[in-house]
């Protein structure tokens, strides 16, 4: 599959991208940035797709990536389809919130791309692997950072046997990260258990409304 060009223009159209969101929203409410991460194998994207068809003005972060498009893909809805060398000089600019190397690919969240979303009042959802969330962390503190956990090792490690999809050899690494990463889950802010779809879904939306309602923090304006 052809991948396409990368020219100055195709980036501010990753810039530029979704500026059509409904401006109205802008003058009630500021989006939300939230960051769902957790273990390979833990349902990250059931959870995301769920989430989507129930919460309104919820969208799911659009990434840049350097990989060739499927033929079911679309520029600007699946990802942003870059060259490696486009993908380098944004990141050299600091486009991305977050940025990453799977299976030889650059995977990276655009800042732009999001900034845009929030500032028209939708909150922005990033499903992605736990070092990248822990770059949001430190340069997006303020966003709702949530740690998915499966109910027990054990269940991780049967769900990633089911798939049937790996070898033994792959299955074991994968388990080894994320034994690793379970032992990170105190640096965000919320933890799902994975137990029950139902339940998850249903504690991730409570979350995702409570933190509609909080008060943002800003100046206190003394009395004359």
């Amino acid at each position: 599959m052809k991948q396409v060009e990368s020219t100055p223009e195709h980036s501010k159209s990753i810039a530029s991208h979704g500026s059509s969101a409904d401006a109205s929203l802008a003058s009630v409410r500021r989006g939300n940035l939230i960051v769902l991460t957790g273990p390979s194998g833990v349902g990250k994207g059931t959870l995301t797709k769920t989430m989507l068809q129930r919460i309104k003005h919820l969208v799911k972060s659009v990434s840049v990536t350097t990989r060739n498009r499927r033929p079911a893909e679309e520029e600007g809805v699946d990802y942003f389809f870059v060259s490696r060398d486009e993908f380098e000089h944004m990141e050299e600019r600091g486009r991305f919130l977050e940025f990453a190397e799977f299976a030889g690919n650059m995977y990276g969240t655009p800042k732009a791309w999001v900034e845009d979303q929030l500032r028209h009042g939708n909150d922005v959802l990033l499903e992605i692997e736990v070092q990248g969330a822990k770059q949001v962390r430190l340069r997006r503190p303020e966003s709702l950072l949530i740690f998915v956990s499966p109910p027990s090792f054990e269940s991780l490690r049967v769900r990633l046997e089911g798939r049937g999809t790996e070898t033994p050899e792959k299955i074991a690494a994968r388990l080894e990260k994320a034994e690793l990463e379970m032992l990170e889950k105190n640096l965000f802010y919320y933890e799902v258990v994975n137990d029950n779809i139902e339940e998850a879904v249903n504690n991730l939306t409570h979350i995702v409304y409570a933190e509609r309602c909080r008060i943002r923090k800003t100046a206190v304006i003394s009395p004359k």
